[in-house]
């Protein structure tokens, strides 16, 4: 990029010509703070009109994009979340300096983490979401009519609301009668859930540091196994083949020992996200088997559940199952942890 992109320094708050900070592209550095209120080493800036996020996640890269406007800046008891006008990917949802979803490439990861398992099992009828309070799962869920029970559980309730105000085409999926919203911590309301709940647990989570690594750990997935009938399945989200291969490998080896039915790794394309990559570990319990790569529930886009919803921009029956064709490195590895 240009002068006006985010270069390597200490000090990356620069003074902005007047005209411009009235245009709402004031710079500005989202920084977040860590337990011990220690900085994070992420560092996510707006300087001078460009977003660019940066984090150790994917050390030595960056993805940038132009900001038209800053539409919400705030701090929640758990993260700072922020939502911008890109130029060219529509409204962005950032929490803690990290890209949550834009209004392009959101269909991309929302459909797939929801249809990979809910179109694996027929006639699924009670989900759970753990995360995902854009409402983006919830809309995707409500697309099947089997589904009677939508139990959403979100530990910020100002990400719920963000979303409801600048993201309604996400947050739709509040609107579904069968949808309950639990604000509360995930791992907690799991441990409270009785034995073989639900049909399925979605989890969209955010990356596995901080408070979220409890839930890529071995004792949040026994947690989720004992929540799912015989035969239910656990979808969530599982990080970048190109970016985290070392991560995946424990993914797989938790969930290998965890769950005794299916075991597999897909993946969609998301251009926002680190590496333009993410992957999903799709799980399932003992009971009828579930062959996660042969989809044998359709989703009805007649019905008037999906009229409302719109149609699907990204998922059908044949990305359903090449999600799981791996390029070689990837399934070396995450074959290697089924023997």
């Amino acid at each position: 990029m240009a002068e006006d992109s985010v270069v390597g320094s200490t000090d990356l708050t620069v003074k902005r010509p007047k005209e411009e900070e009235e245009n709402g592209l004031s710079a500005s550095t989202v920084s977040t703070e860590t337990a011990g209120n220690k900085e994070s080493d992420y560092i996510s800036t707006v300087i001078p009109g460009w977003f660019s996020e940066i984090s150790p996640m994917w050390p030595g890269e960056a993805h940038s994009l132009k900001v038209e406007k800053i539409l919400f800046q705030g701090k929640s008891e758990y993260q700072n979340v922020m939502v911008f006008q890109s130029s060219t990917y529509g409204t962005v949802l950032v929490l803690d300096g990290v890209i949550q979803l834009t209004e392009r490439d959101e269909c991309a990861y929302q459909e797939m983490i929801t249809h990979l398992p809910l179109c694996s099992i027929p006639n699924p009828k009670k989900v759970l979401v753990i995360g995902g309070g854009d409402g983006g799962v919830l809309r995707e869920v409500s697309r099947h009519s089997s589904v009677e029970q939508i139990d959403i559980c979100e530990i910020d309730k100002m990400v719920v609301d963000v979303s409801k105000q600048f993201f309604p085409h996400v947050a739709v999926g509040y609107e579904d009668p069968r949808v309950t919203l639990h604000i509360g911590d995930g791992v907690a309301f799991l441990k409270a859930v009785p034995e073989g709940t639900y049909d399925a647990v979605i989890v969209d989570s955010s990356d596995p540091i901080g408070p979220a690594q409890e839930l890529f750990e071995k004792p949040f997935f026994a947690s989720v196994a004992k929540a799912l009938r015989p035969g239910g399945v656990l979808c969530t989200q599982a990080e970048s083949i190109w970016l985290h291969m070392h991560i995946i490998e424990d993914i797989v080896a938790n969930c290998r020992q965890i769950f005794k039915g299916s075991v597999n790794y897909a993946w969609t394309t998301v251009p926002t996200y680190p590496s333009g990559v993410i992957g999903f570990m799709l799980c399932s319990t003992v009971g009828p088997p579930v062959d996660f790569k042969h989809p044998v529930n359709s989703i009805d886009l007649s019905d008037s559940c999906n009229k409302s919803k719109g149609p699907l921009k990204f998922y059908n029956p044949e990305i359903h199952t090449a999600a799981f064709c791996l390029p070689s490195f990837a399934k070396k590895v995450i074959d290697s942890k089924a023997k």
